[in-house]
């Protein structure tokens, strides 16, 4: 209807613009440790704690994010989660001593990962199954872009003013976005009255677990009695909190969503992706800037063509997805992603030219936008409309896991060479990180093969029951 149409952009705006200040946050302080230790007067261990407070708190909230907004609203908590977000942002830039950042940092995580998950809760409202892939396109390669831009933003802005204002850019985006988001959205419920608190509980807690022994592995060692507990903690709890959903009446995550193979089968895809783009990532920018010697804005802008096709390729593949079906694109974006990485790997050296190294970036790019849009499409189109909320939790607290794991395993292979002690070894060491990272890239491939295809000929709405069936 007509007047439909104004509602419609409203959200994908509002949603975009929302999960593009969450994004742009998970990377942003990655480029500037150098500069918040001189400001601040911190060890740089310390510090690196800016980085995974954040990064604890996304991962450990994100399906309580969702079932907060299927109890008490939607739009509500969207808003909240964006109130959060933009206080813990003006507290970071106020922040006088390490201490008090990485608690800032830690709140900001956490309104993160209420407003990640519920905007795609809010566009799949929005938006009939037939024209729900344009839309989450624009929201995917938004996302993607706010990933990746992370650390250009971070370098420019620590080079031309001070690190204060990597936090302050999202406060005054922050003040306009929840006035208009509690304005302009409309408010929706998902199907269960009741909040399930134990499985609150038991998620947040073993999702910590897990995330906690793994951003501490390179640390303390991937032997350390402080890693092995923090991993077999989170799997116990884990364990528990998958019998507790399998028996509660009222579950935050029904455990029957996992039978339907695309949503199964999606969420793995998700995994390998951000698994081996946050790992390759995290590295690339060492590579440039310890190897190559740029500074860290022009690393970040030699990272430019893999962190732009998102914004332009992936409007158009969740157009077509929406023509051609998922399972396709995710396949090729991901053998794309593959061969990017394995021609770095491959050409790195000391003396390599960027002409290469930016051609084999952005095959990776365009790679990664074909699959922003189209994961988070598939999912959505896996699932009944009312349980969009717990879906999109899920596929973002299992996304944020393959991310982490994927810094920590790619670390691991890398700092085994004695990666600082001459640039020979630090190639050596990068390329074969760069390895494992192809090879999360390949096992996504077989994931998304194992979705179900699209059923040509027939209305979306049939050819999604008949994938269930």
């Amino acid at each position: 209807m007509p007047n439909q149409e104004p509602h419609k952009r409203w959200t994908v705006v509002l949603a975009s613009l929302g999960v593009f200040m969450t994004a742009l946050d998970t990377l942003v302080v990655t480029t500037s440790l150098p500069a918040l230790r001189a400001g601040l007067h911190a060890g740089l261990q310390s510090l690196e704690w800016t980085v995974n407070a954040y990064n604890l708190a996304f991962a450990c909230f994100l399906l309580t994010g969702a079932a907060l907004g299927d109890r008490f609203g939607r739009r509500r908590m969207f808003t909240i989660g964006l109130l959060l977000f933009t206080g813990a942002s003006a507290l970071a830039a106020l922040s006088p001593n390490a201490g008090t950042l990485v608690a800032a940092r830690t709140v900001q995580g956490a309104g993160a990962a209420i407003v990640m998950p519920l905007t795609l809760t809010l566009i799949s409202e929005a938006f009939s199954v037939e024209k729900r892939g344009a839309a989450i396109g624009l929201w995917g390669g938004i996302t993607g872009l706010g990933v990746a831009l992370g650390p250009v933003v971070g370098g420019a802005v620590v080079d031309g003013l001070s690190w204060h204002w990597i936090f302050w850019l999202n406060v005054p985006v922050g003040l306009v976005l929840i006035p208009l988001a509690a304005a302009r959205l409309t408010e929706s419920f998902g199907p269960r009255p009741q909040l399930d608190v134990p499985g609150l509980v038991l998620a947040g807690a073993g999702a910590l677990g897990i995330t906690w022994g793994l951003v501490r592995a390179n640390a303390v060692g991937w032997g350390s009695g402080e890693v092995i507990a923090a991993l077999l903690a989170g799997a116990a709890l884990v364990g528990v909190f998958v019998a507790w959903e399998s028996r509660t009446d009222t579950p935050m995550l029904p455990l029957g969503l996992f039978r339907d193979r695309t949503f199964a089968s999606t969420n793995a895809v998700s995994f390998f992706m951000y698994a081996g783009l946050f790992g390759a990532l995290f590295l690339m920018s060492q590579f440039f800037q310890t190897v190559l010697g740029y500074t860290p804005l022009e690393a970040g802008i030699r990272l430019l063509p893999w962190a732009a096709p998102p914004m332009i390729v992936a409007p158009i593949a969740g157009v077509l997805a929406d023509r051609y079906g998922n399972r396709p694109f995710m396949a090729l974006g991901l053998a794309l992603q593959a061969i990017g990485l394995a021609w770095v790997a491959t050409i790195a050296a000391p003396d390599v030219g960027y002409a290469q190294l930016g051609a084999a970036l952005a095959i990776a790019g365009v790679g990664t936008s074909f699959c922003f849009p189209t994961v988070a499409n598939a999912i959505m189109g896996s699932v009944p409309l009312s349980e969009a909320g717990v879906a999109s939790g899920a596929n973002s607290t299992i996304r944020e896991l393959g991310g982490v794991l994927g810094v920590a395993v790619l670390a691991s292979v890398f700092a085994r060479h004695g990666v600082y002690s001459s640039h020979a070894t630090f190639v050596e060491g990068f390329s074969a990180a760069l390895w494992v990272a192809v090879g999360f890239s390949g096992l996504g491939v077989i994931a998304a093969l194992l979705t179900a295809p699209r059923i040509r000929g027939r209305a979306p709405e049939l050819a999604l029951a008949a994938e269930r069936a």
